[in-house]
């Protein structure tokens, strides 16, 4: 090694070849074309959505709500599947091409960067349907009103006023998807890894995959992925500051009434359906006729007769995966409960701003410069190098988890607080009542719709996530989306499919019931 190169035991060695070579630019420049078009697909459709239901008098409402959910609660995996089908070769895309031509040609090549940013987008446009819903919920309709009276189309109304309104939410909620695009894993290897399209995330896990694994240079990757998210989390950060300049909510005549869409009503519907029949229908569609048939063929009326439901009677039959979902239970329920205990103390005392609570905010936050697979691979360091045997078992996937979601958490429990008035602490205090017995008699039972929805929201992406798991799973550490991976490497299409419909059900039952309980304890108490 060159003396000029390592300082006392440390290289630079890694740095320098990962920014002589030339993978580092055009990978970054991939990554940052996938980031930025699928950014602007899932707020095209999700805020377009958003908009229509929440802010109009459009029918079929509801198909949207229930897009979101079930959205949010299916596998990435899964959804990456079935739109892999869809657009697949021998999907029904391809072949209705195939069949109108007349040619062998394909219309869309889903392994490409375009097929990324098309799925990717898909991906993440019922979340933002779901955050930029509660923007445009808050918008004070009589300034549509206004501009409609004054004789402004309502194409002029929703440029010139509703998302101008929502200009800084629009622009902070833009800027946080590119964030979570650019650290994105699943499509990125599900989709351009076959296409031999890398980005920054996919480079990182070759580098750890590969035999002998360069974890010198993976982690100089990862140092770079950090530092951008940094900076653009600091952009974030500012944007988010202005939020309140563009107010539109006073305590005078504020109503939130619905835009009359008049002749266009109908327009609206079909916005609504069609996002429904793109987002949720087919992909949903294309899951479940793979997992009925014995192995992957087009979707013909004379393939009805192989239907069969062996992929399901295999998974549920076979004790390895009964394990799976006991293992992906285990780590999510943890991590959701060990992230709402920490971040109800944290959140309270940034809230009544007490001693630390500067320096408890930044170290909360912290974790959010760190892709998953970056973190994945800092953990897998300290796993590899700690005293206590915790390598390739659920007790370092659960540390993992509770550092990348502790942020998400705080959103929760800070908002909550802060709703909370401090009269009541107080009143408390002069009954005798020590700090711990104030947080958990009175500001924990106030707080439990906010806990509520925090832990379920830890909860579901935690079941989902697949990029740490796969670096730190072991042989009997594994959970569902791993195992999904695992299976659909190795060409087992309908089990992968089988496996991800069943989890999504057990998945909304479980934080159905869950919800539904803490809501029925929640009203007792108070009612």
């Amino acid at each position: 090694m060159n003396a000029g190169l390592t300082i006392e035991g440390y290289t630079f060695a890694h740095y320098i070849s990962l920014i002589s070579g030339s993978d580092l630019a055009q990978t970054s420049i991939t990554s940052i074309l996938f980031s930025v078009g699928a950014t602007i697909v899932s707020l095209l459709f999700g805020g377009i959505l958003a908009w229509i239901v929440v802010r109009t008098d459009a029918p079929f409402k509801a198909l949207a709500f229930l897009t979101t959910i079930i959205s949010l609660g299916t596998p990435y995996i899964l959804y990456v599947t079935g739109w892999l089908y869809l657009l697949g070769r021998s999907g029904p895309v391809n072949m209705a091409w195939r069949w109108a031509t007349g040619s062998n040609d394909v219309v869309f090549q889903v392994n490409s960067l375009a097929g990324m940013i098309l799925v990717e987008g898909f991906l993440w446009s019922p979340l933002v349907f779901l955050l930029l819903s509660a923007v445009f919920r808050a918008a004070n309709a009589e300034m549509e009103e206004a501009a409609r009276m004054s004789g402004a189309s309502i194409v002029e109304t929703i440029w010139y006023i509703s998302l101008r309104l929502a200009a800084p939410a629009v622009a902070a909620l833009a800027l946080f998807v590119f964030i979570r695009n650019l650290e994105a894993f699943e499509v990125p290897a599900l989709i351009g890894i076959p296409g031999n399209v890398d980005v920054l995330t996919t480079e990182i896990y070759h580098s750890v995959k590969r035999m002998p694994p360069n974890i010198g240079f993976a982690s100089a990757y990862s140092v770079v992925m950090i530092l951008c998210i940094a900076v653009l989390l600091h952009f974030y950060s500012r944007i988010s500051a202005k939020a309140e300049k563009y107010a539109s909510i006073t305590g005078k005549g504020y109503r939130p009434r619905p835009f009359r869409l008049g002749s266009y009503r109908w327009v609206g519907g079909a916005i609504v359906l069609f996002n429904f029949l793109i987002v949720l229908l087919l992909p949903l569609s294309a899951i479940l006729w793979m997992a009925l048939t014995p192995f992957v063929q087009p979707m013909r009326f004379s393939a009805l007769s192989n239907l069969t439901v062996e992929n399901f009677e295999n998974i549920l039959s076979q004790p390895y995966y009964r394990e799976l979902a006991l293992n992906t239970v285990i780590v999510a329920a943890s991590v959701a409960t060990i992230a709402m205990v920490i971040t109800l103390f944290v959140g309270w005392t940034v809230a009544r701003r007490k001693p630390a609570a500067k320096l408890s905010e930044q170290l909360v936050t912290m974790p959010l410069v760190f892709p998953g697979l970056v973190l994945g691979i800092a953990m897998l360091q300290i796993a590899l190098k700690s005293p206590i045997p915790i390598y390739g078992t659920l007790w370092i996937i659960i540390l993992g988890f509770v550092i990348r979601y502790i942020p998400y958490g705080m959103r929760y429990t800070f908002a909550g607080v802060l709703q909370i008035h401090p009269e009541l602490e107080q009143a408390a205090l002069v009954s005798g009542a020590n700090t711990f017995q104030k947080i958990f008699r009175i500001v924990a039972p106030l707080l439990a719709p906010a806990l509520a929805s925090g832990w379920i929201f830890v909860f579901l992406i935690a079941t989902k996530e697949m990029s740490m798991p796969l670096l730190l799973a072991g042989p009997g550490s594994q959970t569902i989306p791993v195992a999904m991976f695992d299976l659909w490497s190795s060409g087992q299409s309908g089990e992968v499919a089988a496996l991800g419909l069943l989890w999504a059900m057990v998945m909304t039952v479980l934080s159905s019931a869950f919800y539904f309980l803490t809501r029925r304890a929640s009203s007792n108490t108070f009612g």
